[in-house]
């Protein structure tokens, strides 16, 4: 008997279902909710929750230096929102265009609905050079929604930001490309779940050939080895809304293909970005070990029409 044609079969089986972890990093990768850019010199930058909001950088995106603050000397119009003075600030997203750093941010604690999205702007990305541009968007209890979790899309001449937290999950804003704002008061849904008590989040999307990706975390962060996080996504042809997951379910009927997963020793990956590089799409998380949280950086493969980390 050929011993291997009987084993071929669970050796296929195994290897279909392994996953690729993440690519390796060095230097100070300690990070919680990452967004990535790259800026014209070919420098990568991190930023990432914590007091003052945390920048580190790299020349290759594999060794990683802890640069400093977004804001060294504290945000004080972020204090109501967190509650105490310099607070932690969440979930910053970072996008490079025309030589500028466009930062969105959230202040708020965890559990509460008095929460706050801020706007930064610097054309160096570097520590106590970012301009407060202001409020961006706030809510209060009695909204069905949550302020936080900031995401922008530019799509040509189209701006817009997506957001929120459990409650009826995640939401979308049209804002003026000239201010980075809202340019009207209308607040769309994209995705909902009422699982596990409607836990969605840490939404992205992402543009690849003529889909629009909705990538959303689900399922609990925060509770170090104990974590529940994992990636979804679901697709549409327009940014605004009809995003279906793979079966074809609607995100805002609890839909979304898995992307990634806890896997070994990679637990509760989530609070993702995507950034496009030289080399393809870009998937940028945490996760967690019994040491902390950890950057994880994986491309994305969308050969099938579906993201496949790679």
């Amino acid at each position: 008997m050929n011993l291997l044609s009987c084993f071929t079969p669970f050796l296929l089986a195994t290897l279909s279902r392994a996953v690729v972890g993440p690519g390796v990093v060095t230097g100070d990768t300690a990070v919680h909710d990452p967004t990535m850019c790259k800026d014209d010199t070919g420098m990568y930058f991190v930023f990432s929750t914590g007091v003052g909001i945390e920048i580190r950088t790299s020349p290759d995106r594999t060794a990683w230096t802890y640069r400093g603050m977004v804001w060294p000397n504290g945000a004080s119009w972020t204090d109501p929102y967190t509650g105490t003075s310099n607070g932690a600030l969440w979930a910053p997203d970072c996008t490079y265009l025309n030589g500028q750093f466009y930062l969105y941010y959230a202040a708020s604690t965890f559990g509460s609905q008095n929460s706050a999205i801020f706007f930064a702007k610097s054309s160096t990305g570097l520590p106590g050079s970012f301009v407060n541009e202001g409020l961006v968007a706030s809510i209060s209890p009695g909204n069905n929604y949550n302020a936080i979790d900031p995401n922008l899309l530019i799509d040509g001449s189209n701006w817009y930001l997506s957001l929120g937290s459990f409650w009826t999950g995640i939401k979308l804003e049209i804002l003026s490309s000239s201010t980075g704002k809202p340019s009207s008061s209308a607040v769309t849904s994209l995705a909902q779940r009422t699982a596990n008590n409607g836990a969605i989040e840490a939404s992205t999307i992402y543009k690849f050939g003529n889909f629009y990706y909705l990538f959303s975390s689900w399922d609990l962060c925060c509770q170090g080895t104990s974590s529940t996080y994992n990636i979804r996504v679901g697709r549409s042809t327009s940014p605004t809304g009809g995003y279906v997951d793979q079966a074809g379910v609607s995100l805002l009927n609890g839909g979304g293909t898995l992307v990634l997963g806890s896997h070994d020793n990679i637990i509760g990956p989530g609070g993702q970005d995507i950034m496009t590089d030289v080399d393809g799409p870009i998937l940028v998380y945490h996760y967690y070990t019994p040491s902390g949280s950890f950057l994880g950086i994986n491309r994305l493969d969308f050969s099938s029409g579906w993201p496949v980390v790679v």
